[in-house]
């Protein structure tokens, strides 16, 4: 008999942002019975998960509404212990502001955080020490709004996707600069290869195009590390905002999907879609339908379940990665709009 996906992850936790909550809420991994929730200042976006200093690192980045619609950027990152699900201290990181993008090296001891530009400067990468929790630099991306990031795993080569400028900033980490712009037509989410050979994009970001037959073909671009040129393509009908990659080889997109609305131009949202890819091989391996608009896809440590948050419905899909069946549906409390954003997978302590 085939073991339960949900065999082992007793003392597991999941975390998830409701962006307008503005809370981050704690549920069992194993039962998914919520646990409690931590308020936290107005908007949190994305999660980081220090397994080494056992903290949550939480970015918020405007005092409301979203990119491109805000009543201002916020300059903070909010660190959580999740075992006792309290705020341990908010670090400012003024005069930086729009934090979103994270990401951990892990045997450094950095946290990468994305951070918005101004009128004096291009958008950039704070370089966090995740001891000491203070900043340590900043390298610029050459692009007023970087919004994800990635690090590749020898944690010497960092990826930001821009959603208005049309390439993807390549950082030097252990140097500190930028290095390369491989051209893609605005770009969301991104992930790394296991090797660090191919770096895989969202793109186009979707609100560059106002009608779809002006839009590029929809889809992840693939970009060669060495050469930082796009490769390949892989199709998708729908744009793309999260892409995650387990540690199984699986490429996970979040496709948002749109209906016709009579009372609007952009349609209305419909249920959304996360569509399943080979690393290796670049094939689609299927599809199995989530809520609206996902917004963010994490997976639990053996590559097993997939988690992704749909910031519309304020949703957390629950998804069986080998057999592609949902498993549940966790609703996120909001008090407003958006809804369900951040997600991190937090293992027991050991």
């Amino acid at each position: 008999m085939q073991q339960s996906p949900r065999a082992g992850r007793e003392g597991d936790v999941l975390a998830v942002v409701s962006q307008s909550g503005p809370t981050v809420s704690f549920f069992d991994a194993a039962t998914d019975r919520q646990l409690g929730t931590v308020e936290v200042p107005a908007e949190p976006h994305e999660l980081c998960f220090d397994p080494t200093q056992r903290l949550l690192w939480c970015t918020t980045a405007y005092h409301s509404g979203y990119y491109h619609a805000n009543s201002g950027r916020r300059t903070e990152l909010t660190v959580i212990d999740p075992d006792t699900r309290r705020i341990v201290e908010v670090v400012d990181l003024a005069p930086e502001h729009g934090p979103h993008g994270l990401a951990l090296d892990t045997a450094r001891r950095r946290l990468y955080v994305s951070v918005e530009g101004s009128a004096d400067r291009p958008g950039g990468v704070v370089v966090i020490d995740t001891e000491t929790r203070r900043p340590l630099g900043r390298i610029d991306t050459d692009a007023p709004g970087p919004h994800w990031f990635a690090i590749d795993p020898a944690g010497r080569t960092g990826y930001a996707t821009n959603k208005e400028a049309p390439f993807v900033s390549v950082v030097d980490l252990e140097r500190g600069v930028l290095t390369a712009k491989p051209e893609v037509p605005g770009s969301e989410g991104l992930a790394v290869s296991a090797d660090g050979t191919h770096v895989f994009v969202a793109s186009p970001y979707a609100g560059s195009f106002s009608a779809a037959e002006e839009r590029p073909p929809t889809g992840i671009r693939v970009i060669d590390a060495r050469t930082a040129s796009v490769v390949d393509t892989l199709p998708t009908e729908d744009i793309i905002l999260p892409v995650h990659l387990t540690s199984t080889g699986k490429l996970l997109a979040g496709e948002v999907r749109t209906a016709p609305d009579p009372a609007s131009r952009l349609g209305r949202h419909a249920p959304g879609r996360l569509t399943v890819f080979s690393a290796d091989t670049r094939k689609q391996l299927g599809a199995v339908e989530v809520g609206h608009c996902p917004l963010t896809i994490t997976s639990s440590p053996d590559g097993r379940i997939a988690y992704v948050s749909c910031v519309a419905s304020s949703t957390v899909d629950i998804v069986d990665l080998e057999t592609l069946e949902g498993l549940a549906r966790l609703d996120i409390a909001k008090l407003g709009e958006p809804g369900a954003h951040g997600l991190a997978y937090v293992p027991r302590a050991a």
